[in-house]
C-alpha cells in the first residue's frame, strides 16, 4: 500500500502544471496606467485655473465660458504686491489702495515721474522672463516675436495700477494678455 501511494504521489507530482494567467495581459494594464498617471499629473501641474482665493487675493466674477491658457509668464496682482510667475519675492509692493486709484504706483518705481505708465522694477523682471519664453517659443517651433501674459488680478485692483502692468507688459515685448478670473456660478 505504501508504494502504491508513493507512486501515486509521484505521478501527480509530474503531471501537476503551474496554473498560468492567460487571460489578464498585466504589461498592457501597466502602460495604460502610465499613460493615464502622465496625463494627470500634464493638466494638473500646468493648471494656472489653480489658483487659492483667499484675504490678500480675490478674483473678478465672469460670465464667459473657456478655459484658461497655461501659455505664458504668470503675473499676479494682490492687494499687497506684485508677484511674478512662481518668485515668492514681489516685484514691487503695493501702498494703500487709494493712494492706486488715483496716482498709481510711487514715482520711485516709474521711469520718468508718477506721471509715466512704465514701471521700472516689473520690467527687469519681465526681461529675463521674455529671454526663457522666447527661447522655449524657439525650441517648440512657435513663433518668438511677442510672448503671452497671464494676469491674475485681485477684483478690487485700481484701474490705473493694472493699465501700468499692461503697459509695462506691451513695453517689455509681451503682446498677448489673459485676464484670469472665476466662472460665475448659475
Amino acid at each position: 500500500m505504501a508504494k502504491y501511494k508513493a507512486a501515486l504521489r509521484r505521478e501527480i507530482r509530474k503531471k501537476k502544471k503551474d496554473p498560468e494567467i492567460d487571460y489578464l495581459n498585466i504589461t498592457a494594464m501597466l502602460d495604460l496606467m502610465t499613460i493615464i498617471l502622465v496625463f494627470l499629473l500634464q493638466s494638473m501641474a500646468s493648471s494656472a485655473a489653480s489658483i487659492q482665493e483667499n484675504d490678500d487675493m480675490r478674483l473678478s466674477r465672469s460670465v464667459l465660458n473657456g478655459e484658461p491658457s497655461d501659455q505664458g509668464v504668470i503675473l499676479i496682482i494682490s492687494k499687497s504686491a506684485i508677484l511674478l510667475g512662481e518668485d515668492a519675492d514681489p516685484v514691487v509692493r503695493l501702498p494703500a489702495r487709494e493712494q492706486l486709484a488715483t496716482n498709481g504706483l510711487d514715482a520711485q518705481y516709474k521711469r520718468n515721474g508718477p506721471s509715466d505708465l512704465y514701471i521700472v522694477p516689473l520690467a527687469r523682471r519681465l526681461e529675463n522672463a521674455r529671454k526663457i519664453d522666447k527661447a522655449v517659443r524657439s525650441a517648440k517651433g512657435q513663433p518668438s516675436n511677442t510672448s503671452e501674459a497671464i494676469i491674475i488680478a485681485d477684483a478690487t485692483t485700481p484701474y490705473r495700477l493694472l493699465i501700468e502692468v499692461l503697459y509695462t507688459l506691451g513695453q517689455s515685448e509681451f503682446g498677448k494678455y489673459h485676464l484670469l478670473v472665476m466662472r460665475k456660478k448659475g
